[in-house]
């Protein structure tokens, strides 16, 4: 893939030299932060990456991974670390969208008048905890689509904003399937970033296994507020993005749509591909795995090392694929070798 157009920075209403400063000052909190939430979560340091990449980006995120690997653990970390008023609802069969978002209830004063009083959900945090998502009912699991899309609610025909920022992380075990229902695409789209979390190498094993069983666990402290955290999520928007990398983005993206792409493996085994968010995410998730970097404007490699965690969820294989072993990973690393060409 070639790129003709030259390098161009959009920036308009930022000095360079301000922006600079504020992105060297980011950089340093953000490696604090990281050294906070390493110091409790051992051996998944691209997981910690690529989990504050998508806060800053302002978006959602989606954690799947086999049980035992601190999928909780991250998301409560992560909430205190970054000073986030934080909620958890554990996710069942029998769990109501009112269990989320909250119900009006008919009250009676003491003399004799009636009226409704809203009882807010868990919804109304910065960063609500759904564990288990696909094991809530598709009714349920609807009630956080507004939510996720909008920052707001509506109940009873009345509009409620959410608290700002507003984060929904949510855990899935690919593992039990029995009692579980599948997120419908239009929410799996929702998610910034799909984060697959595998075991741990060895030495982070012993590592954590000494740390947890031989002395008192250390517990996260803040680093952060909600407010500076809300500081570098403009500061994300603010970064400069070059045409290149712009070009790179639109031409990776394109080339996961069957009725648009130029490789083989696309056309014959995925049936629709990733839309117009995929080309947002992954500009905000670069700039923001920059920034944590304390790099003035990503690059391609930053698009490159995010595009699976953007795109998995974002792209569905046909029988075809199931039939001859294709796997999705095969499709995003054949995909990312076109774009690094």
């Amino acid at each position: 893939m070639t790129f003709s157009s030259p390098p161009r920075f959009a920036a308009p209403n930022t000095a360079p030299a301000d922006l600079l400063g504020a992105i060297d000052q980011a950089g340093r909190q953000l490696g604090a932060i990281r050294a906070a939430i390493g110091g409790v979560i051992f051996g998944q340091d691209e997981v910690i990456l690529q989990s504050l990449a998508a806060i800053l980006a302002g978006g959602h995120m989606l954690l799947i991974g086999v049980p035992g690997l601190a999928k909780t653990r991250l998301v409560e970390t992560l909430g205190v670390t970054l000073g986030l008023d934080t909620r958890r609802i554990q996710c069942t069969p029998d769990l109501m969208p009112s269990d989320i978002l909250g119900a009006e209830v008919l009250e009676e004063s003491e003399s004799g008048r009636r009226s409704f009083r809203f009882i807010p959900g868990p919804v109304f945090s910065q960063l609500l905890m759904a564990d288990e998502i696909n094991r809530a009912s598709p009714r349920t699991q609807s009630a956080l689509l507004q939510a996720m899309q909008e920052r707001k609610i509506t109940v009873a025909g009345q509009d409620r904003p959410l608290p700002a920022p507003f984060h929904v992380l949510a855990t899935q075990n690919p593992l039990e399937q029995e009692g579980t229902y599948p997120l419908p695409e239009a929410q799996l789209d929702r998610f910034l970033l799909q984060i697959d979390i595998d075991y741990p190498d060895l030495e982070a094993e012993r590592h954590m296994l000494l740390a947890t069983t031989m002395a008192a666990e250390t517990p996260a402290k803040p680093v952060i507020t909600a407010a500076a955290l809300q500081e570098m999520q403009d500061l994300v928007r603010r970064m400069p993005i070059g045409e290149k990398v712009v070009e790179g983005i639109l031409a990776l993206v394109r080339n996961g749509r069957p009725d648009t792409s130029n490789l083989d493996i696309v056309k014959n085994y995925v049936t629709w591909g990733p839309g117009p968010r995929a080309s947002q995410a992954l500009s905000l998730a670069a700039r923001a795995r920059a920034l944590i970097d304390g790099r003035l404007a990503p690059s391609m490699d930053d698009v490159l090392a995010l595009a699976g965690p953007v795109m998995r969820h974002r792209m569905a294989l046909g029988f075809a694929a199931r039939a001859e072993g294709v796997t999705m990973e095969r499709v995003l690393d054949a995909m990312a070798k076109s774009a690094d060409r």
